[in-house]
């Protein structure tokens, strides 16, 4: 059974609050850096060509956030690792794609299996009127062991997923298509933490929509004061929206927008073949029960083992014959942002049990 995650609270500035980050999760951190680094030496990234690589694309992080380079900074300093091994923690795929494609900085030859399912479900299909904001993250077994929950008092550290003090809630899924890794864009974790540093909805929904991107993703945004969702389904160079049906937002790993699949090709089915009936299984038993979802309704969606291993929530898995890589869900998020609570289950097909956090709401999610 994997260990809940460690609460690291955060505060000053974007170095200070790196350092804390680096300082207090160094042995996380090392096991991520020794994991990704390990990826990334099996592909001919060895130091000398990682530190190249990180100097050809740091204008790209400078223009887009300078403050998040700083606090990259700080958690080298802080974790006493290189500041180049912390830019491969934060942005392992764009940077392997580096390697895979050098005109980037010739064709794309393997994709990372990813997987992840997301679900939403507004206000007025729960029983208690609150949004619910699930996801499974579906990623490499170690991960586990890497993965802390950050709870900052200004603007945060870099992160995944979550939901910030004015209930601006994101999770993320994978995605491919055609368009992937043409060009040189934003690190799509480093999009999501920009997402959570604004305080207004609009701001949040613009840097997800407009920011330029190296591959394909999906990002749902939720709102916890109104009860909006937002799932954008993003192309590195365009954006389509996927709407709600009976207040439920499902998605898995395979484009779901008709104007999308008019324009591009899907490219994920090689490396997500459960990612239709996971979509299906998913939403069909939370619209069945529309107007009266609880959190443990969500919890059992999240949780289904239908298909096995190849499932909703599954347990550690080869992903290929060819890829000696083992995967699994790493962690179940179940989170209502309007009272600030968030629920994670770490490798939840094991047995992992739910650890509950906190975070203090502001403004109109505070009043709601």
């Amino acid at each position: 059974m994997a260990q809940p995650c460690r609460l690291i609270d955060l505060s000053g500035s974007p170095h200070d609050r790196g350092v804390q980050y680096g300082h207090q999760a160094a042995q996380e951190i090392a096991r991520s850096v020794g994991h990704y680094g390990a990826q990334a030496e099996a592909l001919g990234l060895d130091n000398p060509r990682l530190a190249q690589i990180v100097r050809e694309y740091l204008p790209v992080l400078e223009t887009f956030d300078h403050r998040q380079v700083e606090e990259m900074r700080g958690i080298a300093v802080g974790a006493a690792v290189s500041f180049e091994q912390v830019v491969l923690v934060n942005a392992r795929t764009e940077l392997l794609q580096f390697v895979r494609r050098p005109a980037l900085l010739e064709s794309l030859q393997a994709r990372e299996p990813d997987g992840c399912t997301g679900v939403v479900v507004r206000p007025q299909a729960t029983r208690d009127k609150q949004l619910i904001h699930a996801h499974n993250w579906d990623w490499k077994v170690e991960s586990a062991e890497g993965c802390v929950i950050l709870r900052f008092t200004e603007a945060g550290a870099l992160a995944r997923f979550g939901f910030n003090a004015r209930g601006i809630c994101i999770t993320a899924n994978g995605l491919d298509s055609d368009r992937d890794y043409r060009r040189a864009g934003v690190p799509l974790a480093l999009i999501r933490r920009k997402a959570l540093e604004h305080t207004h909805l609009g701001l949040a929904l613009r840097t997800v929509y407009c920011t330029p991107k190296s591959g394909s993703n999906n990002i749902i945004i939720s709102h916890a004061a109104s009860g909006l969702v937002y799932d954008f389904e993003c192309a590195p160079d365009e954006t389509f929206m996927v709407e709600p049906q009976n207040g439920v937002l499902v998605h898995a790993n395979h484009w779901l927008s008709p104007v999308a699949l008019m324009k591009l090709q899907e490219h994920g089915m090689s490396d997500a073949p459960s990612t239709f009936y996971r979509d299906v299984r998913a939403r069909e038993a939370l619209v069945a029960r529309a107007g009266d979802i609880t959190v443990d309704d969500v919890v059992a969606v999240m949780l289904d083992d239908f298909e096995t291993p190849w499932s909703i929530c599954y347990p550690p898995r080869a992903s290929s014959p060819t890829d000696p890589s083992t995967y699994a869900t790493v962690a179940t998020l179940v989170m209502r942002p309007i009272l600030g609570e968030m629920r994670v289950a770490m490798l939840p097909a094991l047995g992992g049990r739910f650890t509950d956090y906190t975070l203090e709401m502001e403004g109109a999610a505070r009043s709601a």
